[in-house]
């Protein structure tokens, strides 16, 4: 039998015994006062941009929410970048070339120093994840489909699917489902660099007799660079959402994501460029053609990608009684990629990445809440076939010639078992939780080709080149609990152990490619460097204290983490190459703290700082040297990262000036490469018309973003263990502004 239907036919089994068993052992349970994925509102006037996050299935906040609010207020790059409506929120640094969320796989985050790319990224605990690079894919929904966004930076429950990993912590997309009546949204927005933004989506209400409800929606987006020829558009997005009933206590719903989008690079700024920063701002790729090799590699026509998405999953949902609840998640993903970058090998190539990926997975769950204990038993299981590889092509007078093939990164299908069981309760003024996840992974097997002599520059067998079938699995607890003081103070902890899978296949394929007979000279082959890889593991304790009051909500949060087998470049003296294994490690520590003050009826003022130290535990080395690296910064990561603004609404207005501040930051990891600090101030300031062209409510929006038009350094392209002058950079967008209506009907 296929081993996926193996493990799908195992997890239904399975499933059906556990849901039987339960279903005879229930009893009803009286109603549980703190169910809820938010602390119990303050009765105020202003809307919570932030809220403390938990699953249905917990007792305790480890986690934050951004609201429909909070993404509404970040402007057009919260629109369609999940990401940049995450800048809200303190321990999260976001690095972004463009200012409308529309550079795709040319951002930088990191969360409490971790860069976001070991992270996970789920919609409704379903992952989201590709490879080359590895990690979520931010850029594939339009965020008007989501109520909220929660965030969990420490411990992350057992019941998201973690996919590839989350050592750079977890987001869970929470749709905004069909709703219960008929309803229609537009919006329209133009702004700076012929940015334009078409959105609109329609709600069916509950249709008679069948009571199914659904909605549609569809955007366009186009914009021109802010720097150099080409666009980052169009995209286009297109989504289906389906409600069912069946009866009381069975639901059934379906969410279907296409998201297609071309869009051509920025160039990056080496070491060089930005120590004359200003008169290098606006260098990026050339307008033309000149017919020399070496510097079309710098045409920009030749440095674009395309991106095709399609996402489908399920949530069949049965309320087997008072006390138990059953739940499916089927689902699908497919993507399609194209990237052209010009390379320097060869005197000057093009080389053409090619991600094809499929993934069919399952996640099945049992949550039983009896006698003041919530249960919850759950078996994610996966399939995932990634053909990832690499072309090259010359560059010629008639335009590109192919070369051949560059690397083989991935192929063949590997498999992700994952059962997890969680146990939530309270005593009194005591609430506390814990969890234990496995997670297998089992890597395909792949085998090795060179590119053989022109004309045809067909494969030729590399029996070296093989890659051996590979099991990885890691054991992740978890713990919380909070004690109540009273009803405004709240102090809590938790412990949590997250990771990431192998990753960084490409780079080491192409170094072994490239230096194939030095390394065959001393016997050592492809699989070697592999059998060095493993999985990368983080222990994290959160310790803080939620004080809410009517007008005031504090929430410090100091955590702490030990992180071992960091992929790290190492030096072997047998071939005198570096090239990377799971070796390093590090240690973090700092302190989160969300504020918001509720100033009268008409102010909300938010100051999110954070302090964040992360550094290696050791010296490395690079070509025999030791690197001086050993407590030092990891590389882009400022210590101190404050988000702060202003919400204020007399009457029909809205203002909201916001102010992020990012500290010194390093580009190697001797801290040679300095960037200094800076402060991006945007403006956002709106009038609400009710009862205008027969809509519901009318919406006029001005989005002023980099208000003062700083000059600054947004994103450090680096490993973590980069070594001086290795790193590229993107600045910051320039002043800009947006201007967006929008109608409710």
């Amino acid at each position: 039998m296929h081993p996926l239907k193996k493990a799908l036919t195992a997890t239904l089994i399975g499933n059906q015994v556990l849901f039987a068993s339960m279903v005879m052992a229930s009893e009803p349970a009286a109603p549980d006062e703190k169910k809820g994925e938010v602390l119990p509102e303050i009765m105020i006037s202003a809307e919570k941009i932030i809220t403390p996050a938990m699953q249905a299935s917990e007792t305790v906040y480890t986690g934050s929410e951004i609201t429909a609010k909070g993404i509404e207020i970040q402007g057009a790059k919260a629109a369609t970048s999940v990401y940049g409506a995450l800048d809200l929120l303190p321990g999260i640094n976001v690095e972004s070339p463009d200012g409308n969320g529309l550079g795709a796989e040319m951002s930088k985050v990191r969360v409490r120093g971790v860069s976001s790319a070991l992270g996970a990224l789920t919609v409704e605990g379903v992952p989201n994840y590709g490879g080359n690079p590895i990690g979520p894919r931010d850029y594939l929904y339009d965020l008007e489909n989501m109520q909220g966004i929660s965030v969990y930076k420490g411990a992350v429950p057992g019941d998201i699917g973690t996919g590839v990993g989350s050592r750079g912590g977890a987001l869970e997309l929470k749709p905004d489902w069909p709703h219960e009546n008929l309803g229609f949204r537009f919006k329209q927005s133009v702004g700076a660099n012929d940015y334009s933004r078409t959105f609109f989506r329609l709600d069916s209400g509950a249709l008679p007799g069948a009571d199914t409800r659904f909605s549609g929606s569809f955007s366009y987006t186009d914009a021109d660079k802010w720097r150099g020829p080409g666009t980052l558009g169009p995209r286009r997005n297109a989504n289906l959402a389906v409600a069912q009933p069946l009866g009381e206590r069975f639901e059934a719903t379906l969410w279907v994501n296409h998201n297609d989008l071309d869009q051509h690079l920025y160039r990056p700024l080496t070491s060089t460029d930005i120590q004359n920063l200003k008169g290098n701002y606006d260098k990026d790729y050339n307008a033309t053609p000149t017919g020399v090799a070496a510097q079309d590699i710098y045409y920009y026509d030749y440095n674009r990608g395309t991106y095709q998405n399609d996402d489908l999953l399920s949530v069949l949902t049965l309320r087997a009684s008072e006390a138990l609840r059953l739940s499916l998640k089927p689902y699908y993903a497919k993507e399609d990629a194209e990237i052209l970058q010009g390379v320097t090998t060869g005197g000057g190539q093009i080389q053409k990445r090619t991600r094809d990926i499929e993934r069919i997975g399952l996640i099945g769950e049992a949550m039983l809440e009896t006698q003041g204990i919530k249960t919850t038993l759950g078996h994610h299981c996966e399939s995932s076939t990634m053909d990832i590889f690499s072309q090259n092509y010359a560059i010629t007078a008639s335009g590109l010639a192919y070369r051949g093939y560059g690397v083989f990164g991935t192929g063949g299908t590997g498999y992700i078992n994952s059962p997890y069981l969680k146990l939530a309760g309270g005593n009194g003024p005591l609430d506390w939780q814990t969890g234990l996840k496995y997670f297998h992974f089992q890597d395909s097997s792949s085998e090795g080709y060179t590119t053989g002599p022109a004309p045809n520059y067909a494969l030729v067998r590399a029996t070296d080149l093989d890659r051996e079938a590979t099991s990885y699995d890691i054991w992740l607890p978890t713990l919380g609990m909070a004690y109540h003081v009273n009803e405004e103070v709240q102090a809590h902890a938790s412990y949590g152990r997250s990771f990431i899978r192998p990753y960084s296949y490409m780079p080491l394929v192409s170094l072994y490619n490239t230096n194939r007979a030095t390394f065959l000279a001393q016997g050592i082959n492809l699989q070697e460097l592999f059998n060095g890889y493993d999985i990368e593991r983080s222990d994290t304790v959160d310790l803080g204290v939620r004080y809410s009051t009517g007008w005031f909500d504090l929430a410090p949060t100091f955590f702490y983490g030990k992180h071992k087998n960091l992929l790290t470049t190492i030096y072997d003296p047998r071939v005198n190459l570096n090239y990377q294994q799971n070796i390093g490690k590090a240690t973090g520590y700092g302190l989160d703290l969300e504020m918001n003050a509720y100033l009268g009826k008409e102010i909300t003022l938010f100051v999110n700082p954070t302090f964040t130290v992360l550094t290696y535990d050791e010296d490395l080395t690079y070509a025999g040297a030791r690197l001086a690296s050993e407590g030092n910064q990891v590389v882009d990561t400022p210590e101190w990262l404050v988000k702060a603004g202003l919400v204020y609404h007399p009457g029909n207005f809205e203002i909201v000036p916001m102010v992020r501040y990012l500290g010194t930051r390093y580009s190697d990891v001797e801290h040679l490469g300095k960037v200094g600090a800076s402060a991006v101030a945007d403006l956002r300031m709106s009038y609400a018309l009710p009862k205008v062209m027969a809509a519901e409510a009318m919406k006029i929006s001005l989005d002023l973003t980099n208000l003062f038009d700083k000059k600054y350094i947004s994103v450090i392209n680096a490993s973590d263990d980069s070594r001086n002058g290795v790193a590229t950079y993107y600045p910051g967008a320039p002043f800009a502004a947006m201007l967006s209506v929008s109608l409710q009907y």
